[in-house]
């Protein structure tokens, strides 16, 4: 890991306004819940009118949209893996960001699980694709695809929503399960690698 991630899952270019109302509305997130958050809330946050946050977010979805990926590229953004092998550390770290913020992996993982039109279902999946290509050529399609899918739903805030809110576990707990479940998909083509 080194770099930070670019591509597809980095945010995309917002004005100083924008990324002013995305702030102010992810700071009120975790402060008191994404459904009791008005424009006009958010417009004094940002210091700005709230026909400017209208302007720029005419409807919730959009302002949803926007903030979950703002979070995502922002809050939760992560050094760029250098291997397919080294994801599981990624993932492991990326769950434990996300439980110290769980309002706001509740917001990233509820936007992509409800299908909200727009949202990107799986951000880091180029990343994935890239990194496997690149050490393991041999997949045949199925298979890659198989690799890519596991890899892609175990980094989201979903798993770490469905590890928290079904079955209870803790932080550290969560990060091992997730990290393993890595590691068992990526053993399955450990002697498959380029040489």
């Amino acid at each position: 890991m080194g770099e930070a991630m670019t591509g597809p899952a980095a945010a995309p270019a917002l004005s100083g306004t924008q990324a002013a109302i995305l702030a102010a509305y992810a700071g009120l997130i975790e402060e008191l819940g994404s459904d009791d958050v008005s424009y006009r809330v958010i417009a004094r946050r940002a210091g700005i009118a709230e026909r400017t946050v209208f302007r720029n977010y005419p409807t919730r979805v959009d302002l949803l949209l926007a903030t979950a990926a703002w979070i995502e590229t922002t809050l939760f953004a992560r050094e760029e893996s250098h291997s397919i092998f080294d994801v599981p550390l990624a993932i492991r770290d990326a769950m434990q960001r996300y439980d110290l913020r769980p309002e706001l992996a509740h917001v990233v993982a509820e936007t992509a699980m409800r299908g909200v039109s727009g949202a990107a279902p799986s951000p880091h999946r180029a990343q994935l694709e890239r990194l496997l290509d690149a050490e393991v050529p041999s997949l045949d399609p199925a298979q890659r695809r198989a690799v890519i899918a596991a890899l892609s739903h175990l980094d989201s805030a979903g798993t770490w929503v469905t590890f928290r809110r079904e079955f209870g576990m803790d932080r550290r707990d969560i990060a091992d399960a997730a990290a393993w479940a890595a590691e068992a998909v990526l053993d399955s083509i450990r002697d498959r690698v380029a040489p």
